[in-house]
C-alpha cells in the first residue's frame, strides 16, 4: 500500500485476527482440536528458540534490527492466524470454504496480472516484469512462483473432492492460468515442484486405484498392470538410444530453465551453494542455538552486482531457521511438517499430501516459512486428518 510498510494482505490479515477474537470475547463457541494443541505447541517452543537466539546473536553478533523487527512481526501474525483458524468451530469446513475463495480470487487476480504483463491494463506504480520474469503484483518473481506452487494442488484437491459437476469445472479450469503465470516467473524451482507434484499424485492415484479393485480382475487393470512391468526392460532396451541422443536431451532440459540456456541457472545454484555453506558455518558457531529472527549472513562475493550492500538469508528454509532458532527449532518445524504429513495421509486425500509435497519441495532452495500461504496449507492439512471419520472415508468419495 503506497506509503505504509505494509500491504492488503496483511491488512486483511490483521483484520480477520480482531474479527476472529471479537467473536470469541463476545461468547462465541471454540473447540481446542488437536490441530490446535499441535499449533500452540510448535509456535510455544519456536519463540523460545528464538527468544534464545536473540540473546545468543547479542552476544556474539551484529544483530540487523529491521530484519529482526520484520520477522517477528511476521511470526507473531502468523501464530494468531493458524492457532485461531484452528480453534473455530467445524474448523475442517471453514477452511475449505476460505480454500474455494482462495482459488477464486487467485484466478481473478492472475487474470489481471496477466492483463497488465501484456499491456491491456494499466495500474499506477506496478511494474509487473522483473526483466524478463513476471513478478506481477508480488516483490519479485520467486514470490508469485511459490503462489503457482501452491494454488495448482490447492485447486486440484478441490476439484477431486468435490461431486459439484460446475465447481470441480471452475476448479480444473483455473488450473490454466495458474500453471501459465508459474511458468511465465521462470521459477525453475516451480517447474521441478510441478514436475515432481504430477508424478507424485500419478502414483498416489494408481496405488488408490488397484486398492479399489479388492483383488477383482479387469482387462483395463490387467493392461496397466502390463505396461508396468514391462516398463523396465524397454527402459533397459531404449537406453543405447537416449545415450545417443543425450546432446538433444540436455538442449531440452535446458530449454526449459530461466533463460533457455542454463547459464542463469548455473549461476543461481552456485550462488545457493555458497550462501548455504556460509549459513552451516555460522549456525555452528553459535553453537547450533540461533542468531534470532532476522538475516544473518553477509553480501556474498559470488552474487551478481543487483544485489545491494544488505544482510543476506540463506534462502532455503530449514538453514534459515537454523540460523535463527538454532537446532531445536529446526526439530520443531520437521515435527509439524511430518504431523501435517500424517494428517493428510490419513484424510486419503491424494492432492492434499501432492499440496505439501510441493510446499516441501519449494522449500528447499527459498525461505518460505513467514508466507501465509504456506501456514494456511500446514493447518489445512493439520484439520483435514484429524476428524474420526475422515480417517475411515473411502479414497473414492467426495465431499461438497
Amino acid at each position: 500500500m503506497p506509503g505504509l510498510p505494509f500491504g492488503f494482505g496483511e491488512l486483511f490479515l490483521a483484520l480477520w485476527i480482531m474479527l476472529s477474537v471479537g467473536r470469541t470475547l463476545a461468547g462465541g463457541r471454540i473447540e481446542a482440536t488437536p490441530a490446535f494443541l499441535q499449533l500452540a505447541k510448535f509456535w510455544l517452543l519456536l519463540s523460545l528458540t528464538l527468544a534464545v537466539g536473540t540473546v545468543v546473536g547479542y552476544f556474539t553478533s551484529v544483530l540487523y534490527l529491521t530484519g529482526l523487527f520484520h520477522d517477528t512481526m511476521a511470526y507473531v501474525l502468523l501464530a494468531s492466524v493458524t492457532c485461531l483458524a484452528a480453534l473455530q468451530p467445524d474448523a475442517a469446513l471453514r477452511l475449505r470454504r476460505s480454500a474455494w475463495w482462495v482459488i477464486a480470487i487467485a484466478t481473478g487476480a492472475f487474470i489481471v496480472q496477466l492483463g497488465l504483463a501484456w499491456g491491456w491494463i494499466h495500474q499506477s506504480g506496478v511494474e509487473p516484469w522483473y526483466w524478463d520474469r513476471l513478478r506481477g503484483w508480488s516483490e519479485n518473481p520467486n514470490q508469485l512462483a511459490l503462489y503457482c506452487a501452491v494454488f495448482g494442488p490447492l485447486a486440484l484437491h478441490l476439484a477431486v473432492t468435490t461431486n459439484k459437476r460446475w465447481a470441480q469445472f471452475l476448479a480444473l479450469s483455473s488450473l490454466i492460468p495458474i500453471f501459465y503465470v508459474g511458468r511465465l516467473t521462470k521459477s525453475d524451482t516451480y517447474l521441478y515442484t510441478t514436475i515432481l507434484s504430477c508424478l507424485v499424485f500419478l502414483g498416489l492415484r494408481l496405488r488408490a486405484w488397484f486398492a479399489s479393485g479388492a483383488g477383482a480382475a479387469s482387462l483395463s487393470r490387467q493392461i496397466v498392470l502390463l505396461l508396468i512391468v514391462g516398463a523396465v526392460p524397454l527402459a533397459i532396451a531404449a537406453a543405447p538410444y537416449a545415450i545417443a541422443e543425450e546432446s538433444s536431451v540436455a538442449q531440452f532440459a535446458k530449454s526449459l530453465t530461466k533463460d533457455g540456456g542454463g547459464e542463469a541457472t548455473a549461476e543461481t545454484f552456485d550462488l545457493r551453494v555458497f550462501l548455504w555453506g556460509e549459513a552451516i558455518e555460522k549456525g555452528l558457531e553459535s553453537w547450533s542455538l540461533g542468531l534470532g529472527p532476522g538475516p544473518h549472513l553477509e553480501r556474498p562475493p559470488v552474487a551478481d552486482r543487483q544485489f545491494l550492500e544488505r544482510p543476506f538469508e540463506a534462502h532455503n528454509t530449514i538453514l534459515d531457521l537454523y540460523l535463527q532458532g538454532g537446532l531445536v527449532a529446526v526439530l520443531a518445524l520437521a515435527w509439524i511438517v511430518a504431523s501435517a504429513a500424517m494428517s493428510a495421509w490419513r484424510s486419503r486425500f491424494d492432492a492434499l499430501s501432492v499440496l505439501l509435497a510441493s510446499v516441501v519441495v519449494f522449500s528447499m532452495p527459498h525461505l518460505t516459512i513467514r508466507h501465509p500461504v504456506v501456514w494456511f496449507v500446514l493447518t489445512f492439512c493439520l484439520v483435514a486428518g484429524m476428524r474420526p471419520e475422515a480417517r475411515l472415508r473411502p479414497q473414492h468419495v467426495r465431499v461438497a
